[in-house]
């Protein structure tokens, strides 16, 4: 006779032990790459869920992308810390969950007084499968008539005042 499959039922939050701390849905989180070498992929925890079957907790998250990871790759006015929010979703261990993180929007960052190693920003959505993004346009400035990178120092033009 077959196994009866377990119940899978949705938490609330759950404790990371390693890290000791909290996390929820809306939450965003580094998680651990198969590669060690490379940085903490950036996501945003979906759902929470346990099968029932003790510590086996899962989390549904939405995969955040850093620009060289899409189609175009890295461009001038890609700020270091910035991630575009993905259509890609995807159900990964909870023991993955190497910390919290936090995605500002493009606004509020440029505001932060410091910006600390857990801090990012998005002022972008991604699609994976077409590589377009939303807003697919985003301000110039005159003269370089490039985006506004926040790692860059720009100086107000005395002509427009931006």
């Amino acid at each position: 006779m077959a196994r009866a499959k377990a119940q899978r039922r949705t938490l609330d939050s759950y404790t990371v032990k390693p890290i000791n701390k909290t996390v929820k849905p809306g939450d965003c989180v580094l998680m651990r790459p198969a590669d060690p070498s490379k940085p903490s992929y950036v996501a945003k925890i979906e759902r929470i869920e346990s099968d029932g079957r003790g510590p086996n907790v899962r989390v549904r998250v939405r995969w955040y992308y850093r620009p060289e990871e899409s189609i175009g790759g890295r461009r001038q006015f890609h700020g270091s810390k910035e991630v575009f929010l993905s259509d890609h979703y995807d159900t990964q261990s909870a023991d993955t969950i190497e910390g919290k993180c936090m995605v500002h929007s493009f606004k509020n960052y440029t505001k932060l007084d410091a910006v600390g190693n857990d801090d990012f920003f998005c002022r972008f959505e991604y699609n994976s499968s077409t590589g377009a993004f939303d807003p697919d346009r985003v301000a110039v400035y005159c003269k370089c008539e490039m985006p506004y990178n926040p790692d860059d120092l720009m100086v107000q033009c005395e002509g427009c005042i931006d």
